[in-house]
C-alpha cells in the first residue's frame, strides 16, 4: 500500500489507522511532496522515511490512498492507476467522474467494485455523514428533499487551518489580556487577529503574509462560506454537499440546498438536517432505524443532555445522530443533528474500508 499525502492532516489519521487495524499490507509506502522527502514517520511500530511524490515511489503499488490536494490528485491519480494500483482518493477531482464510484464503504460498497479507470472516490464529511444517516431513513420512507447546514471544523482545511485557527486564538486571546473588549466595535476581531499575525511574522523574522486559510477569521466568529465561491452565489463545498449526497442517494433530481459555515472547532464537522419524505413518518421508527443503521450512532437524549456534538465525537470512527423532531406543521418531514470527525470517520476511515475491500476481493481472485 502506498499512502499519498502521509504528512498531511489526513494522512496522519491514516498512519494511525492503519496501525490500529489488521495487517493485510505487507509493505506500506508513505508517499509526499518533494519537501517532506526523507522525513521519518511511523506505521505499525515501524520508522519508514517518506518518498517523493513521482512513479518511482507509486511502481509496485497494489492500492494508493490519495489524501492530497485536488490539483495533485487529478495529475498522479491517474499515473498510480497506470501503473496497476487501485487508487482510493479523498479529494474532489474524481467524484462527480461518471466512470469513477463514489463511494462511502458502510452505505454503498458494492459500488468499489466497478472502477474502469482503476480509480475510487470517497466523498466529502458532509455528504458522507448525511447520506450514511439519512439514506438508511429514505430506504424505510422516500426521501424527496434535504436542507442542510453544515459547521465545519477548521481541520476541514487541512493542517495549516487548525495552525491558523489557534493562532488566531492566541492572537485574541492576548488582545483581550491587554486590556481589549472584543466584539463590541465592528472589526475588533479581524484587527486583532491581523494585529497578532503581524506581531508573530516579525518576531520569526518574516513578513506578514497572507497566509491564513481562513479569508475571514474563526476565531470567536461564525463565518458562513466554506469553500471557494462557485456558480449562482453557492460555495464549492456547499455544491459538493449537493451533488455528492444525490450521488450517494441515487437521487439525481433530489430537491437539496446546502450552506456552509466555517467554525471555531479544531475537529469534527456537524450537519443541521431537515429531510423531508413521501410518507408519513413516525420519530420512534425513525430512532430506530438510526440505531440499526451500519455506521452510526444514536445519541438522543436531550433531557440528559444526550446528544452529538463535536467534541464529544472527534477521535471516533462513526457518524452520531439525535435532536430527531418532526414538524408541529409537517407530518412528513423529520429534523435532525449529525457529527461525525471530519479527518477520521468522514475521511480516512471511509479510504481505509475501501482499500480492505479491494484487498478481500483480490484474495477471493
Amino acid at each position: 500500500m502506498a499512502v499519498v499525502g502521509a504528512t498531511g492532516a489526513v494522512g496522519t489519521v491514516l498512519r494511525a489507522l492503519l496501525s490500529e487495524r489488521a495487517d493485510v499490507w505487507g509493505e506500506i509506502r508513505l508517499i509526499a511532496s518533494p519537501r517532506s522527502t526523507g522525513r521519518v514517520r511511523e506505521v505499525r511500530g515501524e520508522d519508514i522515511a517518506v518518498r517523493a511524490l513521482g512513479e518511482e515511489a507509486l511502481g509496485g503499488v497494489d492500492v494508493a490512498l490519495f489524501a492530497v490536494p485536488e490539483e495533485t490528485a487529478a495529475r498522479w491519480a491517474p499515473v498510480a492507476a497506470g501503473l496497476g494500483a487501485v487508487v482510493v482518493d479523498a479529494s474532489r477531482a474524481f467524484r462527480m467522474a461518471g466512470d469513477v464510484p463514489l463511494v462511502a464503504a458502510e452505505f454503498n460498497a458494492g459500488a468499489a467494485r466497478e472502477r474502469p479507470r482503476g480509480i475510487v472516490a470517497s466523498p466529502g464529511c458532509t455528504a458522507l455523514s448525511t447520506a450514511v444517516a439519512v439514506g438508511a431513513l429514505h430506504r424505510e420512507w422516500g426521501l424527496t428533499e434535504l436542507v442542510l447546514s453544515s459547521y465545519e471544523a477548521a481541520s476541514g482545511v487541512g493542517r495549516f487551518g487548525v495552525e491558523a485557527l489557534r493562532g488566531q486564538l492566541a492572537a485574541v486571546t492576548t488582545a483581550e489580556a491587554s486590556g481589549a473588549e472584543l466584539g463590541r466595535h465592528p472589526g475588533d476581531i479581524r484587527r486583532a487577529v491581523a494585529e497578532g499575525r503581524g506581531n508573530a511574522a516579525v518576531a520569526a523574522g518574516e513578513e506578514a503574509g497572507p497566509g491564513d486559510p481562513h479569508r475571514i477569521p474563526v476565531a470567536l466568529n461564525v463565518v458562513p462560506f466554506a469553500g471557494e465561491l462557485g456558480e449562482g452565489g453557492w460555495t464549492t463545498e456547499e455544491l459538493a454537499a449537493r451533488d455528492e449526497t444525490r450521488r450517494l442517494l441515487e437521487l439525481p433530481r433530489l430537491r437539496v440546498a446546502a450552506t456552509c459555515v466555517r467554525v471555531p472547532v479544531l475537529t469534527a464537522h456537524s450537519t443541521s438536517v431537515h429531510a423531508r419524505f413521501g410518507s408519513e413518518v413516525c420519530v420512534r421508527r425513525a430512532r430506530e432505524i438510526l440505531a440499526g443503521a451500519p455506521g452510526v450512532v444514536l445519541c438522543d437524549d436531550p433531557a440528559q443532555g444526550d446528544f452529538p456534538t463535536p467534541a464529544d465525537v472527534a477521535g471516533t470512527d462513526p457518524t452520531w445522530a439525535g435532536r430527531i423532531r418532526r414538524p408541529e406543521d409537517d407530518p412528513c418531514a423529520l429534523e435532525l443533528f449529525v457529527c461525525a470527525d471530519n479527518l477520521r470517520g468522514g475521511t480516512a476511515l471511509n479510504l481505509v474500508r475501501i482499500a480492505e475491500l479491494v484487498a478481500r476481493e483480490r484474495e477471493s481472485g
